[in-house]
């Protein structure tokens, strides 16, 4: 075990741990910023999804060691309210159903907008395809993108 930091959602953070315990249990275990969620656990779900700088990335494929120095932005991160363009947005288009994905199409959503000013159906298709929503809430989710990028020109 040694000592590893981390900056998540603006504050920096000295956490001890093993090198291969992946981020995804760091943010809820140690941090107790539960907004992250655990859902495969080998990358393919995306309920995991976290921002790394502007990036999206699947937090439970990133190991402490990996994480080490790095910035990362979670849910809870993306605004002081919880009223992020994308979070307003999910609302406005009533996306979530049981919302246990929400917070990783969210994260994958926010990624998207800070790189792509006017996204396409095939621009969002590609940033949530690897996400698995049971509930089936994808037109509403490219609705809510399109939302925000409207809202930003």
């Amino acid at each position: 075990m040694r000592f590893y930091t981390l900056h998540v959602n603006g504050a920096r953070h000295r956490i001890a741990a093993d090198a291969a315990m992946p981020l995804l249990w760091v943010l809820r275990d140690r941090l107790n910023l539960t907004g992250t969620k655990f859902g495969c656990g080998i990358g393919l779900c995306g309920a995991c999804t976290v921002l790394q700088g502007n990036r999206a990335v699947r937090s439970c494929q990133v190991t402490i060691e990996a994480a080490n120095g790095n910035s990362y932005t979670t849910i809870e991160g993306l605004s002081a309210d919880g009223m992020d363009a994308c979070q307003r947005a999910w609302i406005d288009e009533d996306v979530a159903q049981c919302g246990y994905c929400q917070p990783g199409m969210i994260m994958a959503a926010a990624a998207l907008v800070r790189a792509t000013a006017s996204p396409t159906d095939a621009d969002i298709d590609r940033a949530i395809g690897g996400h698995i929503c049971r509930c089936g809430t994808y037109t509403r989710i490219r609705a809510a993108v399109h939302r925000v990028a409207r809202g930003r020109s």
